[in-house]
């Protein structure tokens, strides 16, 4: 095999990708230094997703009701108050009850943050309730992101697991035959590299770039913003253990491996089931802004270096392709830097290590530095680079 950079072709776009936007941000922080609560929740909103408030009356109570995938949530803001409820699952006779509600339990300790599982009769709830005064936007923000992501991800793992099922039937969007068949072409290709990549690495005695394989195909695949259901569950329990630098990485090159080896063998008409358009309230990805990529950047740039002087091209070039598509799993990424990465990545497809550091390592450097909105597109000089550790 050919030793150049694996495939990479940007997602389709999802329809009504909720963007942020910095300027919403400033002015919730200027609003809560001014005491001006309400304004305080409002620009969180329309920071998250303008759409939310769109021919709402803000000078009243304000009732929001959105699905986010299978859940639904529902907020309320009055004058002295801030709420916000996502009624996600529904128990039946054929519920496996104890370990569902043990699981619940075990949830409310961690990952959950202020939010709460509740049970209201057969009915799942998410729940959270502050004063309006306590409305601090890092605060509304986590809040929302929580319950949001949980509530979305939780009720797949326990129709699953403990045969519960949903609240309310989920309103989702098929992708047209043109994207579907688009996508599948995306995804044949992640498996067909992930087979012969492995192959040819193994061949090579280069074992730990298996790691960096599984790594560009589970980013790949799970960045598509379309990718749900029980897909999407898998995926990211996965990519939360092989980046785990806690737990023994043998074990975590095992699971990884297994995990691929059943993907890549799964029928197309089993994935594609989990490939949709679903109602977005707020993106799954943490908020960013260019402050926030920098201070990140700042722990990695002693590998970068090393790298670079010693010429591991190499290394460079696998390091920086996961680091860059880790960025976009990680973050709700401002378009501008969106749009960079997609850039580099397609550019550096297919090219030799040593065409392909260079550029990604340009592209780094201008985001490091905080130059991203100094390039231009068009000559591919957009991107970015952070440190994973394995």
């Amino acid at each position: 095999m050919e030793n150049v950079m694996p495939r990479y072709v940007r997602p389709v776009a999802k329809i009504d990708d909720p963007v942020n936007k910095t300027e919403f941000w400033n002015e919730a922080v200027d609003a809560f230094d001014e005491k001006k609560y309400k304004q305080t929740v409002i620009a969180i909103l329309n920071y998250i997703n303008p759409s939310l408030l769109e021919g709402k009356d803000t000078e009243s109570d304000i009732e929001i009701t959105k699905m986010q995938g299978s859940a639904e949530l529902q907020v309320k803001i009055t004058d002295s108050l801030f709420s916000v409820k996502a009624p996600f699952l529904k128990i039946t006779p054929e519920t496996h009850k104890i370990p569902l509600l043990r699981k619940v339990a075990e949830l409310n300790f961690t990952p959950l943050m202020l939010a709460q599982i509740h049970q209201k009769d057969n009915e799942l709830w998410f729940e959270y309730e502050m004063p309006l005064d306590l409305s601090y936007p890092h605060k509304v923000y986590d809040i929302l992101h929580n319950v949001a992501v949980y509530s979305d991800d939780f009720d797949d793992m326990f129709i699953e697991n403990y045969k519960a099922s949903f609240y309310k039937t989920p309103a989702y969007k098929q992708l047209t035959e043109k994207e579907k068949q688009e996508v599948w072409k995306q995804i044949s290709d992640i498996f067909e590299d992930y087979k012969n990549y492995t192959e040819f690495f193994r061949e090579k005695r280069w074992d730990d770039f298996i790691w960096d394989i599984i790594a560009l195909s589970l980013l790949k695949i799970s960045n598509m913003p379309y990718v749900h259901g029980k897909l999407r569950s898998d995926l990211i329990e996965e990519i939360s253990r092989l980046f785990n630098g806690d737990i023994d990485y043998n074990y975590r090159m095992e699971k990884g491996t297994a995990y691929m080896n059943k993907l890549v063998n799964t029928p197309k008409e089993e994935i594609l089931k989990n490939i949709y358009h679903a109602d977005t309230f707020i993106s799954l990805r943490w908020r960013s802004n260019p402050q926030i990529i920098t201070d990140r950047l700042k722990h990695y740039v002693e590998q970068v270096e090393k790298n670079r002087k010693n010429e591991y091209c190499f290394s460079q070039a696998y390091y920086l392709q996961v680091a860059f598509l880790k960025l976009i799993y990680d973050f709700n990424l401002e378009e501008n830097y969106k749009q960079a990465i997609y850039d580099v990545l397609e550019k550096v497809s297919g090219l030799e290590p040593d065409k392909a550091a260079p550029e990604l390592l340009e592209v780094f450097y201008a985001m490091h530095e905080g130059r991203i909105n100094q390039q231009k597109t068009k000559e591919n000089k957009k991107g970015f680079f952070a440190q994973l550790f394995k």
